[in-house]
C-alpha cells in the first residue's frame, strides 16, 4: 500500500512539473513583450486553401502553435481563448481571427485541424504545411518544438512553446500571452489591440 501511495505522489509531481514548467521552458527566449525582430508574414494551408497572415490585415490575429493530439496544454489554451472569443460582441469578433498552426503535420490533416478547432470555436482556423514551411513560420515567432518518442501506444508527443501571439491590425506582433492566460486577460488584450487598429 505504501509503495502504491509513493507511486501516486511521484506521478502527480511529474504531471505538475509537465503542466507548469515544461511549456514555459520549451521556448526559453519568449518575452512577455516581444522584440522588434519577432514576427512576420507567412503562408500556410487551411481546409479552404492557402492562407497568409497578411490576408487578415485590419484584424487582430491570435496566433498559436500546437497540435491536435496534445494531451493538455493546447486544450487549455484553446479553451481559455474560446471563452474570450465568446465574450466579444459581434462587431469585435468580426475584427478578430485566431490561427492554430500545427507542429505535427504528419498526423494533423487539414480536415482533422478543421474539426479540432471547430470544437473550441467556429472562427478558429487550423493551418498546416510542409515541415519546412511550418518551421519557417515558427522561427519568425521564436516558437520552439520537438518530437519526443514516448514508447507508448500513442507513439510520440511534441513538446512545444505554449504562447499566444497577438498580432495588431497593422500586421505587427503586439504582445505575447503566456500559457494559461485567463479569458479576461485575453479579452482585455484583444480590445487594447483593436483600439490600436
Amino acid at each position: 500500500m505504501k509503495k502504491i501511495l509513493i507511486g501516486i505522489i511521484v506521478a502527480l509531481t511529474l504531471l505538475l512539473f509537465w503542466v507548469l514548467i515544461v511549456p514555459q521552458t520549451a521556448d526559453k527566449h519568449a518575452l512577455s513583450e516581444p522584440s522588434e525582430s519577432r514576427g512576420g508574414d507567412f503562408t500556410l494551408q487551411s481546409a479552404h486553401g492557402p492562407v497568409a497572415l497578411h490576408d487578415f490585415k485590419g484584424k487582430v490575429v491570435l496566433l498559436y502553435f500546437g497540435y491536435t493530439s496534445c494531451p493538455d496544454i493546447c486544450p487549455t489554451s484553446l479553451g481559455f481563448t474560446s471563452q474570450a472569443l465568446a465574450t466579444l460582441d459581434k462587431t469585435e469578433l468580426d475584427k478578430v481571427q485566431m490561427l492554430f498552426v500545427t507542429v505535427d503535420p504528419a498526423r494533423d490533416t487539414l480536415d482533422k485541424l478543421k474539426s479540432y478547432t471547430g470544437y473550441f470555436h467556429p472562427s478558429i482556423m487550423g493551418l498546416s504545411g510542409t515541415p519546412e514551411e511550418i518551421a519557417k513560420a515558427a522561427k519568425l515567432y521564436g516558437v520552439g518544438y520537438a518530437r519526443q518518442d514516448t514508447g507508448s501506444a500513442g507513439g510520440y508527443v511534441v513538446d512545444h512553446s505554449a504562447y499566444t501571439y497577438v498580432i495588431a491590425p497593422d500586421g505587427n506582433l503586439l504582445k505575447t500571452l503566456d500559457h494559461g492566460a485567463p479569458p479576461a486577460q485575453v479579452v482585455e488584450t484583444i480590445r487594447a489591440a483593436l483600439k490600436k487598429g
